[in-house]
């Protein structure tokens, strides 16, 4: 299931679409469908890299169109300016030291008139699951874990001080959220509880077979407890310096 809804990224014939912090590669393969459309996916774990490319391989080539992987740091990243129509970073900036260099890099690589879809954790669904998993061994601890909660309007400022303009937000995942306090309610026993995997079981069958009834669910829990808030920007030529 997809966060960023790919329809507002405006995609046309041929253009190239960066996924920042791909992970194993649902966004790459949810532009992969849509055909003579050119995407990389970009990600700094390597074992994640190859199930993306796993999942690419088993949709097959598209007509007209190129879906590449690469290791690389977001803080650096391999590619000329102005390379990207569009930028999907998803449920990245919240691990990241340096988030708002990383964006600078991001509006670096994107084109004048490109896209850039960015979410996050809703602030306030993240706030819980630090308080039912606190630390020292926590979900804010782990590895690889959050190191920040955002508030919506620090990020839309963050994202448009470095050159962008935001054109719409929604919330999403409304059925993920109670899942997610679960796992941190018995975060030492996560991986075992029957109620988290009862909740998981739940969550594939849904992902699968996609009901109408859990469909209106979504639709209704997704703007009040869903787990992210995304974000849709237009490049500008507007960026503020200090």
């Amino acid at each position: 299931m997809l966060t960023a809804r790919l329809k507002e990224l405006k995609l046309t014939p041929g253009a190239w679409v960066l996924d920042l912090g791909c992970g194993e590669g649902r966004h790459v393969h949810g532009v992969q469908m849509i055909g003579g459309v050119n995407v990389v996916g970009v990600d700094i774990d390597r074992p994640s890299i190859e199930k993306a490319r796993t999942g690419t391989l088993e949709l097959g080539k598209q007509k007209n169109s190129v879906t590449d992987y690469l290791i690389g740091d977001a803080y650096n990243l391999p590619f000329e300016d102005d390379t990207f129509d569009a930028v999907i970073c998803s449920e990245v900036l919240e691990h990241l030291d340096n988030f708002e260099k990383v964006i600078g890099e991001i509006r670096r690589v994107s084109k004048p008139a490109s896209t850039f879809c960015a979410s996050v954790p809703h602030a306030w669904v993240e706030r819980i699951c630090w308080r039912l998993a606190p630390p020292p061994n926590g979900y804010p601890y782990a590895p690889g874990g959050h190191i920040r909660i955002f508030d919506d309007t620090h990020l839309r400022y963050a994202i448009e001080r470095k050159g962008f303009k935001m054109f719409n937000r929604h919330h999403a995942h409304g059925l993920h959220a109670p899942y997610w306090w679960l796992k941190c309610l018995f975060w030492n026993n996560n991986e075992n509880h029957p109620w988290i995997k009862a909740y998981h079981k739940f969550l594939v069958w849904d992902l699968l077979k996609q009901p109408v009834l859990t469909r209106v669910l979504e639709a209704i829990t997704a703007p009040i407890i869903g787990k992210s808030v995304v974000m849709y920007f237009n490049a500008t030529n507007l960026e503020v310096t200090e």
